[in-house]
């Protein structure tokens, strides 16, 4: 029984950002009906709405991954996998403004080269999101590890694990989210990998 407990969340959920699993079990995203995930990889966060019939977009810079997102997207009627996932950069998304309920940006944002690779970044995904619409983040920061993590420059940091990465943290979100014109539907969450790194959930929602 717990085998077939197992197999059939796999089956339904893939293998999907934990964090981004706890927003679908709480309902928060019930009423979307277009998603894209903005640095999108290989889809793994796409599948249940893949499943559900939701218009399912994404974006990615490696040609590889998006073959990968559309084969997975091709047995889906709703969907147009060579016009729905693309080869793009989220600072330069080849959508309209407004065009989807929900976006997704999962692990993408600490690749900015500097803050104003970030915020342009940012600002690309929210300018796509309908007022009302939800933003999912997940993204490294310093929360929790502040003395552990070295500044390198333009806003990056070398953190213990040996990785670079552009690091936020808890005052800076909350910044961004009143200029952004959001506000936060969930408190933001950190989890700390025994100190070695430490990933950031950010919801919001725009006005």
């Amino acid at each position: 029984m717990q085998m077939m407990i197992k197999q059939d969340i796999q089956d339904n959920f893939g293998n999907i950002d934990i964090y981004l699993f706890d927003q679908l079990l709480k309902g928060t995203y019930s009423h979307c009906r277009s998603v894209l995930d903005a640095g999108c990889g290989g889809g793994r966060n796409l599948l249940y709405f893949l499943k559900s019939g939701l218009e399912v977009y994404g974006v990615d810079q490696n040609e590889d991954a998006i073959a990968q997102v559309r084969k997975l997207a091709s047995a889906f009627p709703q969907v147009k996998p060579a016009e729905n996932f693309l080869v793009a950069a989220v600072e330069q998304l080849p959508f309209v403004p407004e065009s989807f309920d929900l976006v997704i940006s999962s692990a993408v944002l600490h690749f900015a080269e500097d803050l104003a690779h970030f915020e342009t970044m940012l600002n690309a995904m929210w300018q796509v999101l309908r007022p009302g619409g939800y933003f999912f983040c997940r993204l490294a920061s310093e929360i929790g590890i502040e003395s552990a993590v070295r500044f390198i420059g333009n806003g990056r940091y070398l953190l213990p694990d040996g990785s670079e990465r552009f690091l936020v943290n808890q005052e800076m979100l909350l910044r961004l989210t009143k200029k952004l014109g959001a506000e936060l539907h969930e408190p933001i969450k950190t989890t700390n990998v025994q100190n070695m790194r430490s990933m950031t959930t950010w919801c919001i929602r725009k006005y």
